[in-house]
């Protein structure tokens, strides 16, 4: 059987070459569903959307459900699932309070 090459198969069904690739990469963008991103988006869940990959395996791994972090990663990519990183830093720091300020001592003449 011999390969026909993209531009012989648009020129055949009269599609352009960028509507040939715009459908393809539409097609190849299809979320996975499957029992083990079904049991991936869950822990997900319950993590509030902070865990990577290597804990969200160890997670899915204590439900019952065995996989490798390279297959929980590219689940969590086709999937959309992006952790969102907590603020390490709290500023405490409230310049705009009503309360007295002391005097600088240190600026004094003597």
């Amino acid at each position: 059987m011999k390969a026909v090459t993209v531009s012989q198969a648009c020129r055949t069904l009269e599609v352009s070459r960028s509507g040939y690739y715009a459908a393809a990469k539409r097609r190849s963008t299809v979320p996975v569903v499957c029992a083990a991103s079904v049991h991936l988006k869950a822990a997900f869940a319950a993590s509030g959307s902070t865990y990577g990959s290597r804990r969200l395996r160890a997670a899915v791994h204590m439900s019952g459900v065995k996989m490798g972090r390279h297959k929980v990663h590219r689940l969590m990519r086709l999937n959309g699932l992006h952790p969102v990183w907590k603020r390490k830093f709290v500023h405490t720091t409230d310049s705009k309070h009503t309360m007295p300020v002391s005097p600088n001592v240190l600026a004094r003449l003597v």
